[in-house]
């Protein structure tokens, strides 16, 4: 069984741990500065009081006047999505991380440990920690056991058996499904407003009228391709930060502070004869929030010069103010030299090869770089004579 970790409202849950008595008063995540005016997740109260996420600040502030905005807090966020994948790596699950707040695992290889599929999953439910209201789904299918844990409520398991997927999905709303907004739109116009509207449509129509999103959206929509979870590599733990003894705000003084940064954290033992691939800049700022933008090299390095020349423009998206400014070395290569070539071989480098394929995982996210195999090659529907599989390692 594939199963699916859910914990929605992620960010405004980790926000609202500096102020636990926002937990029960109407309040959401603001918009971040300069992005455009919309709501983040918001509490029950507020969703009560017919606030929901997405809507217009102006429109939601007239909704509710009472609505208390809660600053961002990317950082915190991202530290506690780190607690509990751990955590359930710490159980033994072999985790995939999706996004903030979703995250896949197999329970296959745990349930004799834990005396059956049931108990592993209220296992895994119990190392996320009673604080987060999360939710889990299995099936069979990835997008199913991700549809499972979209309608399971906080503290639920949620079990689709192979039998009883198409009658599940079927009531299901085509929000889940990854359309564009243009996309969801057509449908609704034409009045397919369920996946099982959707599913009993003909292939190859939809992929006529929506292209190859459309074909995917229908391919999920009656159930999706199997595909095994493949468990993310330990983090690299190597960081390094410096607090300021007042506000900084000057440009030229944090630039000299990040390159002292770059500096002390690629001399840490840690990262000996290792490569850095992804770095992640964060800062806390004035007014209790904080900010956090991570970058992929273009090529994986250990040259201080052009880590501190590569995060130096994100200074500018300063929302406020730093009081203190952080560096973490996400992820490293393995601890093995490179040696060039002097000239250029007839045949691709496999080893290479492989070394550029982790490097667009590392920016664009796992199943981001997939195989066309051939399934359909004598269809008159390009869409239809070929799929993307996700390339294994």
């Amino acid at each position: 069984m594939i199963a699916c970790l859910s914990i929605p409202g992620l960010e405004l849950k980790a926000a609202l741990r500096r102020s636990p008595s926002l937990e029960l008063r109407p309040a959401a995540l603001a918009p971040e500065a300069g992005a455009e005016p919309l709501l983040g997740p918001l509490t029950a109260a507020a969703e009560a009081l017919g606030v929901r996420p997405g809507m217009r600040l102006g429109e939601a502030l007239a909704t509710c006047p009472g609505l208390v905005l809660v600053d961002p807090d990317p950082a915190a966020a991202e530290q506690a999505w780190e607690e509990i994948v751990r955590g359930l790596e710490d159980a033994g699950f072999a985790v995939e991380p999706a996004q903030a707040g979703v995250a896949y695992f197999e329970t296959r290889g745990v349930e004799r440990l834990y005396g059956g599929l049931d108990a592993a999953l209220r296992r895994a439910l119990a190392a996320t920690g009673p604080n987060w209201d999360a939710r889990i789904g299995a099936a069979s299918r990835r997008f199913a056991a991700l549809a499972a844990a979209s309608v399971a409520r906080p503290g639920q398991v949620v079990v689709v058996r192979d039998e009883e997927l198409s009658g599940f999905l079927a009531p299901l709303p085509l929000t889940l499904l990854p359309l564009e907004r243009r996309r969801a739109e057509e449908l609704e116009s034409l009045g397919v407003r369920k996946l099982g509207q959707l599913a009993g449509l003909p292939g190859g129509a939809v992929a006529e009228r929506l292209g190859p999103d459309g074909r995917r959206a229908w391919g999920l929509a009656r159930g999706g391709a199997a595909a095994r979870v493949r468990g993310r590599r330990p983090p690299a733990e190597v960081a390094e930060s410096l607090e300021f003894p007042e506000a900084v705000g000057n440009e030229l003084t944090l630039r000299r502070a990040l390159g002292a940064l770059v500096e002390t954290v690629l001399a840490r033992p840690e990262r000996r004869d290792r490569f850095v691939r992804k770095v992640a800049l964060a800062a806390r700022v004035v007014g209790g929030g904080s900010w956090r933008r991570t970058l992929t090299l273009r090529e994986p390095t250990a040259d201080a010069e052009r880590i501190r020349v590569a995060l130096a423009p994100r200074l500018v998206e300063l929302p406020a103010p730093a009081l203190e400014l952080r560096i973490e070395l996400v992820e490293l290569t393995e601890p093995t030299g490179r040696q060039l070539e002097l000239l250029a071989a007839g045949a691709e480098d496999r080893a290479r090869l492989r070394e550029g394929l982790r490097q667009v995982r590392a920016s664009t996210g796992s199943g981001s770089v997939c195989t066309v195999v051939e399934v359909a090659p004598w269809s008159r529907i390009p869409e239809s004579r070929a799929l993307l599989v996700p390339r294994d390692e």
